[in-house]
């Protein structure tokens, strides 16, 4: 067996050194003389002496002697007993240990913990240098520049956040008190009006009175004025009078009349229009006695032909009322008031010539809602639920409108008095006699 040399390492320094800290020292003290704690590190095979640069504690002994137990083992080298003999004879030289002395628990604090200082690789400096350029650079950020945009925008927020927002109104359901009503038909009352504003451009006419070398627009609204007054007598329905306009205009934009025959084919146009809508229709001899027997019956007859061939029979068509029912209702509990200042400006719009050629049907019903909620002062003057049945905003009514109020404004002066007068009677809440709407009257007409 080799011969196993020890060396024993030399004593930590103590005293007044200034690296080792009170804690230390105190440690020195409890185990007594430290020269116990320190063993002989045994070489093998004649390998450099190691240097043991910490205290030979017992458990750092056992931890030793675990590690030269193992190495024994796998060299086959017994180096164990002369480990431990060589430690036996090293304690008998120096006598038997002094018990240290136990110090109070109070006394004994725990070592401050000293910065280990890692070597790392140069690969490993490397691989910190490429993370670190990923990190983002802490420091003093660059002065943001304030533009004018943003300046702007931040006062429009700023704007907005005092306005205060008012709720969104909500759209009446007026339908629902005519649900038991099997004539409201309210299941497909949405779908009706849907398709009689796809379908209004199809009876819709436009400007024919260049295509008429007899007769102008005040011809036509001479005859309409008269109508109104034949209307009356008769005490026919409101849909009578308004599909009588719209056969009219249809067939005057189709066939070229003389200024003689115009009133013929205002009668005709009526006699059909009662025989359309009217459960009792008027006889042509009461109309050849309202047109003073200036046409004779047959007259009358040979004119109703020649209108329906014309038309192509097409009479069932969305005229101006059918949108004023819809759109009355859609006011929510109108009053008489409402309704009667309503069809008081419907008629005076179809009167006029550029009124029926410049706008459809259904704006003229909504141009005439809005006007008259104008003209009495309702607040809104437009609601949610108006817009959402009618499809029109009140930017989109205003010029009909203005036209409408302008009428209003110039009917107890006009030559046509058919319209102002009727609806000037108390059956009709005098409304023609109130006064215009005064938002509309710095307009110029």
């Amino acid at each position: 067996m080799e011969d196993v040399r020890a060396m024993v390492l030399p004593q930590q320094p103590r005293g007044n050194d200034k690296v080792k800290n009170e804690a230390q020292r105190r440690n020195r003290r409890v185990l007594g003389d430290i020269g116990n704690n320190l063993e002989a590190a045994h070489l093998v095979e004649g390998k450099p002496p190691v240097q043991i640069s910490r205290p030979m504690t017992r458990s750092f002994h056992a931890q030793l002697l675990a590690k030269a137990q193992a190495k024994a083992e796998k060299n086959g080298n017994p180096v164990l007993p002369v480990l431990e003999d060589r430690a036996a004879a090293l304690n008998r030289k120096r006598g038997p240990a002094k018990k240290a002395a136990v110090a109070p628990k109070k006394a004994i604090e725990k070592p401050i913990s000293e910065t280990l200082v890692v070597i790392s690789s140069d690969e490993e400096e490397e691989k910190d240098k490429q993370v670190n350029r990923c990190k983002p650079i802490e420091g003093p950020s660059r002065k943001e520049v304030k533009t004018l945009t943003s300046i702007l925008t931040a006062r429009s927020k700023a704007m907005a956040c005092e306005v205060d927002i008012k709720p969104k109104e909500k759209i009446v359901d007026f339908d629902s008190a005519d649900v038991s009503d099997e004539l409201a038909v309210v299941e497909y009352i949405d779908d009706l009006y849907q398709f009689y504003k796809l379908t209004e451009d199809d009876s819709r006419v436009h400007d024919y009175m260049e295509s008429q070398p007899d007769i102008n627009p005040k011809m036509r609204s001479i005859l309409i004025d008269w109508l109104v007054e034949v209307h009356r007598k008769f005490e026919l329905m409101p849909e009578t009078f308004y599909l009588t306009v719209n056969i009219i205009d249809r067939y005057l934009s189709m066939k070229i009349v003389s200024r003689r025959e115009l009133q013929l084919v205002g009668i005709s146009s009526m006699v059909i229009a009662s025989k359309y809508e009217e459960i009792w229709a008027p006889q042509v001899n009461d109309f050849v006695c309202l047109s003073d027997y200036a046409y004779t019956g047959d007259q009358i007859l040979l004119m109703e032909k020649a209108i329906l061939g014309k038309l192509e029979w097409y009479l069932t068509v969305p005229t101006p009322y059918v949108f004023l029912s819809r759109y009355i209702k859609a006011s929510v509990s109108p009053g008489e008031e409402v309704k009667n200042m309503v069809f008081f400006l419907a008629e005076l719009g179809i009167m006029h010539y550029p009124t029926t050629v410049r706008y459809s049907p259904s704006l003229i019903a909504a141009a005439a809602v809005y006007a008259a909620r104008c003209t009495l002062n309702k607040a809104p003057l437009w609601t949610e639920t108006l817009k959402h049945h009618t499809g029109y905003s009140e930017e989109q009514l205003r010029d009909c409108a203005k036209l409408l109020v302008g009428f209003h404004l110039h009917a107890a002066e006009s030559n046509l008095q058919a319209v102002y007068r009727k609806f000037s009677k108390p059956e009709h809440v005098a409304v023609a006699r109130i006064p215009p709407a005064k938002s509309f009257l710095s307009s110029s007409f």
